[in-house]
Protein backbone atom coordinates (compact mmCIF):
# COMPACT_ATOMS: atom_id res chain seq x y z
CA UNK A 1 0.00 0.00 0.00
CA UNK A 2 1.48 3.72 -1.12
CA UNK A 3 2.81 5.59 1.86
CA UNK A 4 0.86 8.92 2.51
CA UNK A 5 3.24 12.11 2.95
CA UNK A 6 3.41 14.24 5.60
CA UNK A 7 1.57 17.76 4.01
CA UNK A 8 1.79 20.99 5.45
CA UNK A 9 -1.24 23.35 3.95
CA UNK A 10 -0.11 26.71 3.85
CA UNK A 11 -2.77 29.40 3.03
CA UNK A 12 -3.10 33.18 2.34
CA UNK A 13 -5.51 34.82 4.76
CA UNK A 14 -8.14 33.69 7.39
CA UNK A 15 -11.30 31.56 7.15
CA UNK A 16 -13.93 33.71 7.96
CA UNK A 17 -17.34 31.66 7.16
CA UNK A 18 -18.12 29.17 10.02
CA UNK A 19 -18.95 26.79 7.87
CA UNK A 20 -16.43 26.69 5.74
CA UNK A 21 -14.37 26.76 8.96
CA UNK A 22 -16.40 23.78 10.34
CA UNK A 23 -15.85 21.32 7.24
CA UNK A 24 -11.39 22.24 6.73
CA UNK A 25 -11.54 21.15 10.94
CA UNK A 26 -13.98 18.19 9.86
CA UNK A 27 -11.77 17.12 7.14
CA UNK A 28 -8.63 18.07 8.92
CA UNK A 29 -9.22 16.21 12.24
CA UNK A 30 -9.04 13.30 9.99
CA UNK A 31 -5.49 13.77 8.30
CA UNK A 32 -3.04 13.50 11.56
CA UNK A 33 -0.28 14.05 8.55
CA UNK A 34 -1.35 17.45 7.71
CA UNK A 35 -0.49 20.52 9.24
CA UNK A 36 -2.12 23.83 8.68
CA UNK A 37 -0.74 27.49 8.34
CA UNK A 38 -2.63 30.15 7.81
CA UNK A 39 -0.20 33.50 6.56
CA UNK A 40 -0.78 37.39 6.49
CA UNK A 41 -2.24 38.89 3.46
CA UNK A 42 0.47 41.10 1.82
CA UNK A 43 1.30 40.83 -1.35
CA UNK A 44 2.34 37.86 -3.83
CA UNK A 45 6.23 38.28 -3.62
CA UNK A 46 6.07 38.72 -0.13
CA UNK A 47 3.91 35.70 0.70
CA UNK A 48 5.73 33.88 -2.10
CA UNK A 49 9.19 35.06 0.31
CA UNK A 50 7.54 33.66 3.44
CA UNK A 51 6.71 30.51 1.88
CA UNK A 52 10.34 29.63 0.27
CA UNK A 53 12.52 30.57 2.96
CA UNK A 54 10.13 28.37 4.92
CA UNK A 55 11.09 25.66 2.79
CA UNK A 56 13.27 22.99 3.97
CA UNK A 57 15.43 19.73 2.18
CA UNK A 58 13.52 17.61 0.53
CA UNK A 59 10.71 19.76 1.47
CA UNK A 60 8.33 19.73 -2.29
CA UNK A 61 6.22 22.46 -3.12
CA UNK A 62 3.13 22.48 -4.82
CA UNK A 63 1.58 25.53 -5.49
CA UNK A 64 -2.69 26.10 -6.50
CA UNK A 65 -2.61 28.08 -9.86
CA UNK A 66 -5.60 27.86 -11.96
CA UNK A 67 -2.87 27.24 -14.89
CA UNK A 68 -1.94 24.34 -13.09
CA UNK A 69 -2.69 20.69 -14.13
CA UNK A 70 -5.86 18.94 -13.08
CA UNK A 71 -6.07 15.43 -11.65
CA UNK A 72 -9.18 13.27 -10.90
CA UNK A 73 -9.36 12.24 -6.80
CA UNK A 74 -7.79 8.71 -8.10
CA UNK A 75 -4.92 10.72 -10.46
CA UNK A 76 -4.68 13.12 -7.08
CA UNK A 77 -4.66 9.86 -4.83
CA UNK A 78 -1.90 8.26 -6.93
CA UNK A 79 0.41 11.62 -7.44
CA UNK A 80 0.74 11.81 -3.66
CA UNK A 81 1.34 8.08 -3.02
CA UNK A 82 4.19 8.48 -5.22
CA UNK A 83 5.30 11.71 -2.68
CA UNK A 84 8.27 10.94 -1.53
CA UNK A 85 8.78 10.59 2.36
CA UNK A 86 9.45 13.94 3.31
CA UNK A 87 6.70 16.89 3.57
CA UNK A 88 4.26 17.90 0.68
CA UNK A 89 3.63 21.86 1.27
CA UNK A 90 0.50 22.84 -0.64
CA UNK A 91 0.23 26.69 -1.07
CA UNK A 92 -2.67 28.55 -1.41
CA UNK A 93 -1.88 32.02 -2.54
CA UNK A 94 -4.19 35.25 -2.15
CA UNK A 95 -6.94 36.50 -4.76
CA UNK A 96 -3.91 38.26 -6.42
CA UNK A 97 -1.93 35.10 -7.54
CA UNK A 98 1.56 33.37 -7.08
CA UNK A 99 4.96 35.27 -7.32
CA UNK A 100 6.62 34.36 -10.54
CA UNK A 101 9.29 33.03 -7.81
CA UNK A 102 7.10 30.83 -6.36
CA UNK A 103 5.79 29.41 -9.74
CA UNK A 104 9.23 28.42 -10.74
CA UNK A 105 9.85 26.68 -7.68
CA UNK A 106 7.21 24.86 -7.80
CA UNK A 107 7.11 20.66 -8.31
CA UNK A 108 4.41 21.01 -9.50
CA UNK A 109 1.61 23.94 -10.35
CA UNK A 110 -2.05 22.21 -9.59
CA UNK A 111 -5.50 23.32 -10.15
CA UNK A 112 -8.76 22.30 -8.64
CA UNK A 113 -10.93 23.33 -11.57
CA UNK A 114 -11.04 24.99 -14.88
CA UNK A 115 -13.39 26.89 -12.95
CA UNK A 116 -12.56 29.81 -10.36
CA UNK A 117 -13.68 29.23 -6.57
CA UNK A 118 -13.35 31.71 -3.62
CA UNK A 119 -10.43 30.99 -1.61
CA UNK A 120 -12.05 30.02 1.25
CA UNK A 121 -13.85 27.36 -0.29
CA UNK A 122 -10.73 26.44 -2.56
CA UNK A 123 -9.11 25.78 0.79
CA UNK A 124 -12.11 23.41 1.74
CA UNK A 125 -12.06 21.52 -1.64
CA UNK A 126 -8.07 20.93 -1.48
CA UNK A 127 -8.71 19.25 2.48
CA UNK A 128 -11.36 17.01 1.71
CA UNK A 129 -9.68 16.01 -1.53
CA UNK A 130 -6.76 15.15 0.36
CA UNK A 131 -8.90 13.17 2.76
CA UNK A 132 -10.54 11.24 -0.29
CA UNK A 133 -6.91 10.52 -1.66
CA UNK A 134 -6.14 8.98 1.58
CA UNK A 135 -9.10 6.95 1.48
CA UNK A 136 -8.65 5.79 -2.04
CA UNK A 137 -4.74 4.75 -1.11
CA UNK A 138 -6.20 2.89 1.77
CA UNK A 139 -9.37 1.49 0.10
CA UNK A 140 -11.23 2.83 2.42
CA UNK A 141 -15.07 3.07 1.86
CA UNK A 142 -15.37 6.93 1.69
CA UNK A 143 -14.48 7.72 -2.06
CA UNK A 144 -17.27 5.42 -4.40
Amino acid sequence: MPSFPRLKLIAVGKVKKSWIRDGIDLYGARLPELETVEIKDSNPVKEGEQVLAGLRGGDRLVALSEAGTCFSSVQFAAFLGKAPSNRLILFIGSAEGLSLEVKQQAQVLLSLSPMTFPHELARLMLVEQLYRAKTILNRGNYHK
